[in-house]
């Protein structure tokens, strides 16, 4: 069958687009990818699918709530499976950004982490993988008040670093590293089926 699903949470697009990255890699390397929206199709047809990789952008220091709905109520079925959980944060670009001072980027990594553990918590699924991806400040999306709100978590986050010109958009998010990551989920399936 061959059939990876990758399910996403997004609220102004970046998980959407993550999600149809990962997709597009895997099915360069001989997958079928089925993304779906679990906000509008959160029914899915598990008895097609070898494996899944969920993916939820981070708000308010949690994860989308219709990811957490649908991980609840599909848990028994996504731990019968190969899984992986991509965690899409703006706090993922502080700590990986080497102009960050230091004690910043710890403070963000460990955010990171304990918004990950809170999201297993939440949903009592452990995924096998969970990999922390940056996001974007998309302010071209946002309305004044969240344009606001993110333009001072920016520089809560990042410092002197952050950006302010509020007019165009900043995209973190590490594309090489999510096809380093499709090429590894790949290969770690294609050898689970042929054990």
């Amino acid at each position: 069958m061959n059939r990876i699903l990758i399910a996403y949470a997004t609220r102004h697009g970046q998980s959407k687009k993550v999600a149809s990255y990962v997709g597009r890699e895997l099915e360069a390397w001989g997958w079928k990818a089925h993304v779906v929206n679990v906000a509008q199709s959160p029914d899915v047809e598990w008895d097609e699918c070898d494996a899944a990789i969920l993916v939820a952008s981070v708000y308010g220091g949690h994860h989308e709530k219709e990811m957490i709905a649908f991980v609840r109520g599909h848990r028994e079925v996504l731990e019968r499976m190969p899984n992986a959980f991509l965690s899409v944060a703006l706090s993922t670009a502080t700590a990986a950004d080497p102009v960050v001072p230091e004690d910043l980027r710890r403070k963000a990594s460990q955010a990171v982490q304990q918004i990950i553990e809170k999201f297993v918590e939440e949903t009592g699924w452990r995924p096998q993988q969970a990999l922390p991806v940056a996001g974007a400040l998309l302010y071209r999306h946002y309305n004044f008040l969240m344009r606001y709100i993110m333009k001072r978590i920016a520089r809560q986050m990042n410092g002197p670093t952050a950006p302010s010109d509020t007019s165009q958009d900043y995209e973190y998010t590490d594309w090489a590293a999510l096809t380093h990551f499709a090429i590894n989920f790949s290969t770690s399936l294609r050898h689970k089926q042929s054990a």
